[in-house]
């Protein structure tokens, strides 16, 4: 009877016992599946550090057989240490888990660990020991992460940064950056050299301030602007510029631009301030000396006594010189406005009514072309009277070749032009009176010459008839006073003789000369009036000619004739086609041969151009050629004229070696 319940209670117990030990198997495999879906590698020793346990991701990581894996002292630590831990880091990692088995502490460091197929892998572990009741440990937990990804992260962003620091340190400016109160946080290397060269009692201080860097930094002048910018930056958030003189190490200063940037947070506030310095020292003493060459161009622009001005590759005037304003009676305000005057407005306003539109039509056909501008006009003074101007432009081209400005300028020729014309009248009046006073003094001594055999032919006629008359008649004298008659109109005919001797060849004194001597002589003589005329003389002339027999003045005479009637037919003609040629060459075995050849308007009716007392000059005599063709043909010489193939006229000679006989 006693015995039933105790039995019973034996019974009981094992039933719960059972359950138990159920229960904590199902509560060991949850756990032991939980373990392994941890996103982590778990890992179990003892407590002398031999490895019990690895989850089921860190077997699959380092490759381990899996019925091994819950063995006790299913490996020695230094083997699995040696043979899964990176080479660099074994030692480090073998020391720490030593010291930590020894003392009893946590366990905490980063290394590489070997994967299964061979990849070092940067791993962050964790370690913990579990004591018992009497704090003796009873086992060791660890726990590591796979965190290479992230260790390639930070080692980019660290090589990046050094990279950055480097091109910052590298660059020619001078980088900073301040948190939001101003304290400075980071200068580059140019930058801490530069203050360490000249406030190192400044860069001793941990953390010197912005203000204060200033200060000690800029130009007295300069300070206060450059304070005012930074708290205008400051309290509005917004960006700056400054510019400012900045001490260098031997005390000078030079010119330097900052400018400086907010740099936000997601919401919008101010964290830190960055800032970049440039020397712009150079640019701006650059500028200041250009800025003086161009008050002292400017300068020279309005003294030179020439009216200047400047247009737009369309042709709107930009600029006019001071003197060309108050020619023109502008405001000079306004003359320097771009844009300040419509070209046709100008033109009509300033130019003569008779030349404005053939001057918009000349600027209108070099705006198209691109061709250099060049014309005569009037324009109008301030005053209202029109004066002649010579003007000329051309276009300043970019390196494509394209037209950016118009510069021209013009000179006043009004008084040179109405000095020409009353020259021009003085010397047609002079030619009138000179040949007037040439036909006068010819008169004059024609009949001075004449007139005393005329007036014995009379007197003598008269006693003649006297004595005819006479009873008886004297016939003895009549006779001698007829035969006084007869030598009185011969003396008469002797006067005209001499006269008709221009046209006719006679004999001369003459001597052996040399005819390109004699040529160069006139060109020397004449060389004042060709000048003046803007004729070039070229001349040709065969060397060692032999000398020609020939009266020397004559032949002078007849080459001034020749050279002067070239000049005066190369007057219409303009530019450089305003030539005379002269040239000698021998013309055959026994005579030389003599052109003057002109770049003139030609003869209109060569035929007749030799004969006396034809001319188409409108006050010519008509005798320069007919009296040279005499002198020629008086020296057995011939001469004759041609018209050239292009323009102009050749008038040629010959003389012969030996003189010829008069004609």
């Amino acid at each position: 009877m006693v015995a039933v319940p105790s039995q019973q209670g034996l019974a009981i117990d094992s039933n719960v016992y059972e359950r138990t030990v159920a229960a904590l198997r199902d509560r060991e495999r949850e756990l032991s599946h939980l373990v392994d879906m941890v996103p982590s590698h778990v890992w179990r020793l003892q407590p002398d550090g031999e490895p019990t346990f690895f989850n089921r991701r860190m077997v699959d990581f380092l490759g381990l057989d899996v019925a091994d894996t819950g063995k006790p002292g299913m490996t020695r630590l230094a083997a699995m240490i040696e043979a899964t831990v990176h080479p660099d880091d074994t030692a480090a990692f073998a020391d720490a888990l030593g010291c930590c088995l020894q003392t009893g502490g946590p366990f905490a460091m980063r290394y590489r660990l070997r994967r299964a197929d061979g990849v070092y892998r940067w791993m962050s572990s964790r370690a913990e020991a579990m004591r018992d009741q009497n704090g003796r440990i009873i086992q060791w937990y660890g726990l590591c992460h796979d965190i290479d990804d992230q260790m390639q992260v930070e080692e980019a962003l660290r090589q990046g940064k050094q990279q950055l620091q480097e091109t910052m340190d590298a660059v020619p400016i001078r980088i900073w950056s301040a948190t939001s109160t101003g304290g400075p946080v980071y200068f580059n290397k140019r930058y801490r050299d530069h203050l360490h060269s000249v406030v190192p009692h400044l860069m001793d201080v941990e953390e010197p301030r912005i203000d204060t860097l200033l200060q000690e930094l800029v130009h007295p002048e300069d300070a206060p602007e450059v304070m005012r910018v930074l708290q205008d930056t400051s309290t509005t958030g917004g960006a700056g510029l400054m510019r400012f003189r900045w001490r260098e190490k031997d005390g000078a200063y030079r010119w330097a631009e900052c400018r400086v940037e907010p740099r936000r947070d997601q919401s919008g506030a101010i964290v830190q301030w960055y800032g970049v310095s440039l020397d712009i020292d150079d640019e701006v003493r650059a500028r200041e000396g250009l800025r003086d060459r161009e008050r002292e161009l400017s300068q020279f622009v309005d003294m030179v006594p020439i009216y200047l001005w400047r247009l737009t590759s369309e042709g709107e005037p930009n600029f006019l010189n001071k003197r060309l304003i108050d020619f023109l009676g502008l405001d000079l305000v306004d003359a320097d406005t771009p844009g300040m005057s419509r070209l046709g407005a100008f033109i009509a306003a300033a130019v003569h009514p008779d030349d404005a539109a053939g001057l918009g039509q000349a600027l209108n056909r070099c705006f198209i072309t691109g061709e250099s501008f060049s014309m005569k006009y009037r324009l109008r003074r301030s005053d209202g009277v029109y004066r002649w101007m010579e003007g000329s432009a051309e276009p300043m081209r970019d390196q494509g070749g394209r037209i950016v400005q118009w510069y021209g300028l013009c000179h006043d020729i009004d008084d040179r032009l109405h000095a020409e014309d009353a020259l021009r009248r003085a010397s047609d009046k002079l030619a009138r009176a000179t040949q007037a006073a040439s036909l006068a003094e010819l008169s004059a001594s024609i009949a001075h010459e004449v007139n005393q055999p005329l007036a014995a032919i009379v007197a003598n006629s008269h006693a003649c008839h006297r004595w005819l008359s006479a009873e008886p008649p004297n016939l003895e004298r009549a006779k001698i006073t007829a035969e006084r008659i007869t030598r009185d109109a011969n003396a008469a005919a002797d006067v005209i003789s001499h006269i008709r001797a221009l046209f006719r060849r006679t004999p001369h004194a003459r001597s052996p000369e040399d005819v390109n001597r004699l040529i160069g002589e006139v060109c020397r003589l004449m060389a004042d009036e060709i000048a003046a005329k803007g004729i070039r003389v070229e001349t040709a002339l065969e060397p060692e000619l032999p000398p020609v027999a020939l009266d020397r003045v004559q032949l002078q005479q007849v080459l001034v004739n020749l050279i002067r009637n070239g000049v005066e037919a190369m007057e219409p003609v303009a530019g450089g086609a305003r030539l005379l040629r002269i040239h000698s060459c021998c013309e055959g075995a026994d005579a030389i041969r003599i052109e003057v050849r002109d770049a003139g308007t030609g003869f209109k009716d060569p035929e007749r151009v030799l004969e006396p007392f034809f001319t188409t000059k409108p006050h010519g005599m008509g005798m320069g050629l007919a009296i040279c063709r005499s002198i020629i043909e008086a020296h057995g010489g011939r001469l004759w004229t041609a018209s050239n193939e292009t323009c102009g006229a050749t008038v040629a000679f010959t003389l012969p070696l030996a003189a010829g006989e008069p004609g």
